[in-house]
């Protein structure tokens, strides 16, 4: 990479481009020397260049603009184009709805303002546009509120430019920009406020909206904004290197801007139903979604004395970093700890990078990327931030009972694998006293599942060896994870079923085809013997010879996955099928779950047998105390969806393809037809039609062309009708889904919930702590963990005090609002027949709210 690229890159860091010199001051003139010789070269080149670091190292953006402003004064050509440029950008993001985009350049423009490169009147002219879209969009007669999440989201673009350029713009133009927040003002008192219920991280399922009066993200950020103003726009957070340069800066020619335009409101305005409303709702909210949901996991007395704008601009950065490096670990964690910041910011840190793990109603990007941002920085900061990350892995561990279902998953899956990747040291005797409460608290759940998953990237000694420090816990551990075949030599079982086995063992040693052990089960085994005996001997027998691995597994249900198929033909056997399978790998939840999810994928069971089987008997009485049967109906449900998405987008571009097919076949017929009707001079006479050769060769490819668009279009809707297929599928599968889990809370909740709610009787009582013991909430001052607690949440009497249904009906709602809200898009295609057949008058109100809530659909609709 060339030296000015590096050092546009690198301005800010203390690094070698710069001599390991840190002060913006000298980086700025030294980089600002060296790109201005380079402007005189490839300034096309540098232009482009400088946007786009800009928009991805965001929060740079001070140093760039600066930098751009000092340009100016020497090249205000090339200046000029880069403005139009960030001009078009931000055109181009407005109508393709990239919010990243939008907010980054607002940004920009912001801070070129600053640097006197834009007039500050043309930015307020930016600013206006967006509050003129947004109160329209909300207005109930011109607008179409159901999008109002796009209205919040230019709001909240306008006054997250103020950190950085409100100072400035109250200087230059205050009148101007008072009118704009005379404006937001005027719209905040229009919209309507935005409820966090169903996307809550901590958030009980039968507790009435008590937030109904606190502020959404929008308010907030308004009152944050009104705080800094009132303080005259003075903050820490974000560094101002253009007063440095003042003095040069303002003899720099401000250039104007052309006016952005937003995009057309996606629909007609009109009274909606509340159900077009609600899919409207949706969709804008998926395209323009709530960056942060803070969690607010430490006190207080953790986290600096911050000003609210500045915790606002942390959060900024960190978020910016996360989301532009995400392909980049280790320069991610690097720009993290390097902030432009004067103060320290590491539990403000762990407080967003978990915000963004645990983000409902999915996080930006995966699980497992977060995993390694949070490894690298405890190794770029190994003095600070492995405590801090401890001290909020034991907050959330105290609120877990609180902890939506759906969150408390991905906190087991991270725990875990974080702890994998640091010898699965932790101090588990603070959480011995688990053992002491019931099986169904969620703390000892919390436990237990967390070392199973570790078992899975371990192995079970490593992981008894882990807790050796509370080998209390040992008790927790999942078993050895051995299969338990039921024809095994030392089993007692039926000597004849024992020899059936061992032949089809012969047969698969033998490589016997399918069809031959088709054959061998219809004439010998299922006339003798019964259906029951020959599933149990073939499923069996398959899997003890696809145990040793994975890929075993994978090559006998390939050979023989035939045999299976022609015996389980309909849900009740494919029910029987599942049974076979968690019986054998009964130890071993992990293998379970691959082998029914690759039966499902082989087309041996169906998404219906599996709902089916994790709402029986065998399962219904572990949905409190496993994650086991509920993994394996998310992995159902998933493979459906999946399926349906894969076949949307292939639609797409097959759509997009044919499109091209058709234009290609149109040109070719058109050449052909132009070349047939032109008069050619052939042996002195006037022929009509060119070349006779050329023709031939016009006709074929005209002839080809149109093969290709029959093809694409044959294609496509060979497409079509399986999506109509599996579109049909997929709302059977949401239907039976509904009644299964209908049918198994409606006896539990009808003798659990007391008042419409699950609060146990007496529970401000229970609530009541002992001061006279003042040990129990004593602090370590080391880890400021506590010496003796029994935390479980907010539900606790020195320990717990939930029954055990009513802990079973929290989770089992629970898990019903996960379900809904991480299938919402598909759901709401089907809500009408959902409305018909489950969310009928006699539903508890309870499962009315889960369901709703997953939905973001108001209770009162």
């Amino acid at each position: 990479m060339s030296s000015w690229r590096n050092l546009l890159l690198r301005l800010g860091e203390k690094c070698p481009e710069y001599a390991g010199n840190a002060d913006f001051k000298d980086q700025i003139e030294a980089c600002f020397s060296v790109v201005r010789r380079e402007i005189e070269h490839s300034g096309d080149d540098v232009y482009p260049f400088l946007i786009q670091c800009a928009e991805q190292l965001p929060h740079k953006i001070p140093l760039y603009g600066t930098l751009i402003g000092l340009l100016n004064l020497e090249n205000e050509e090339f200046v000029r184009k880069l403005v139009e440029n960030a001009q078009i950008n931000l055109q181009d993001a407005l109508e393709t709805g990239q919010c990243n985009k939008i907010r980054i350049l607002m940004r920009f423009l912001t801070v070129l303002m600053c640097s006197k490169v834009i007039q500050p009147s043309a930015l307020v002219v930016v600013f206006e546009s967006l509050l003129s879209s947004a109160a329209t969009t909300v207005d109930e007669e011109k607008g179409i509120p159901s999008w109002q999440a796009r209205a919040d989201f230019y709001i909240t673009c306008i006054l997250s430019c103020l950190p950085w350029g409100g100072a400035e713009l109250v200087e230059q133009v205050p009148e101007e920009i008072e009118r704009v927040m005379v404006g937001v003002e005027a719209y905040l008192s229009i919209r309507r406020r935005v409820s966090d219920a169903g996307v809550s991280v901590f958030e009980d399922i039968e507790e009435t909206n008590n937030a109904v009066n606190e502020k959404d993200f929008l308010e907030d950020l308004w009152s944050r904004v009104q705080d800094l103003s009132n303080r005259e726009w003075k903050l820490d957070s974000v560094p101002r290197p253009h007063l440095s340069f003042e003095a040069q800066l303002v003899s720099g020619k401000s250039h104007d801007l052309s006016p952005v335009s937003c995009p057309a409101q996606p629909g007609p305005p009109g009274v909606l139903s509340g159900i077009a409303f609600g899919r409207q709702k949706h969709e804008a909210e998926l395209k323009y979604p709530q960056r942060i949901r803070r969690l607010n996991i430490f006190p207080s007395n953790k986290i600096e004395d911050l000003q609210p704008i500045d915790r606002f601009v942390v959060e900024e950065y960190l978020l910016d970093v996360l989301f532009f490096l995400n392909g980049c670990r280790k320069e991610c964690a690097a720009y993290m700890v390097g902030l432009p910041v004067p103060f320290r910011y590491e539990y403000l840190m762990a407080e967003t990078i978990f915000s963004q793990l645990l983000l409902l109603p999915q996080p930006p990007f995966r699980p497992t990327y977060y995993t390694l941002v949070i490894i690298d920085l405890c190794k770029a900061l190994p003095g600070a931030f492995p405590a801090v990350i401890a001290g909020a892995v034991r907050a959330l561990f105290d609120k877990i009972a609180d902890l939506d279902m759906e969150c408390r998953t991905r906190l087991i899956l991270w725990f875990s694998h974080h702890l994998s990747n640091f010898q699965f040291i932790w101090p588990w005797q603070e959480w011995a006293y688990v053992l002491d409460l019931p099986k169904w608290a969620p703390q000892r759940v919390f436990v237990q599942e967390v070392l199973e998953r570790e078992v899975r990237l371990s192995y079970w000694d490593k992981i008894k060896q882990s807790v050796e420090n509370a080998p209390a816990l040992e008790e927790l551990l999942p078993p050895k994870g051995l299969p338990q075949f039921k024809y095994s030599a030392e089993d007692g079982t039926d000597p004849t079923e024992r020899a059936l086995s061992l032949e089809l063992k012969d047969m698969v040693k033998g490589r016997k085809t399918a069809r031959e052990m088709i054959s061998w089960v219809e004439e010998n085994v299922f006339p003798a013997h019964g259906f029951d005996i020959t599933l149990g001997v073939v499923v069996q027998t398959l899997l003890d010879i696809g145990s040793k691995s994975f890929t075993h597994l994978i090559t006998v249900l390939e050979r023989y996955g035939q045999v299976i198929a022609k015996m389980c033909t309909d849900d009740d056997q494919q029910v029987k099928l599942i049974t076979e399978v968690s019986s054998y790998w009964q130890n071993n939840a992990q293998m379970t779950a691959i082998a029914i999810d690759r039966m499902m994928s082989y087309r041996l069971i169906s998404n219906l047998a599996i709902v089916r089987w994790v709402f029986s008997s065998l399962n219904v009485d572990r949905f409190h105390i496993s994650d086991s049967p509920w993994e394996i109906l998310r992995n159902a449900v998933s493979k459906t969806y999946n399926r349906i998405s894969d076949l949307r987008k292939e639609i797409s571009s097959l759509e997009r393809s044919v499109v091209l097919a058709e234009g290609a076949a149109s040109r070719a017929r058109q050449e052909l037809e132009s070349a047939e009707s032109k008069l050619s001079i052939i042996d002195g006479e006037p022929v009509l039609g060119e070349n006779p050769v050329r023709i031939k060769r016009l006709k074929s490819y005209a002839e080809k062309a149109k093969e290709e668009e029959v093809s694409v279009r044959e294609s496509l809707e060979a497409k079509e009708a399986l999506l109509a297929r599996a579109v049909d599928e997929i709302e059977a599968l949401f239907l039976s889904l509904y009644k299964s889990f209908l049918t198994a809370l409606a006896e539990p909740l009808h003798d659990a919930s007391r008042d419409g709610t699950l609060r146990p009787s007496g529970h401000a009582d229970d609530m009541t702590i002992d001061l006279e013991d003042s040990s129990v909430m004593e602090l370590d001052k080391d880890d400021e963990t506590p010496k003796k607690s029994h935390p479980n949440g907010s539900r606790e009497r020195n320990g717990y005090n939930l029954d055990e249904k009513q802990q079973w009906c929290l989770t089992t709602l629970g898990y019903l609002k996960a379900f809904t809200r991480q299938y919402a898009s598909e759901i709401w295609q089907h809500i009408e027949k959902l409305d018909a057949e489950v969310l009928t008058e006699d539903i508890h109100p309870l499962v009315r709210k889960a369901i709703y809530c997953g939905l973001r659909r108001p209770l009162d609709e």
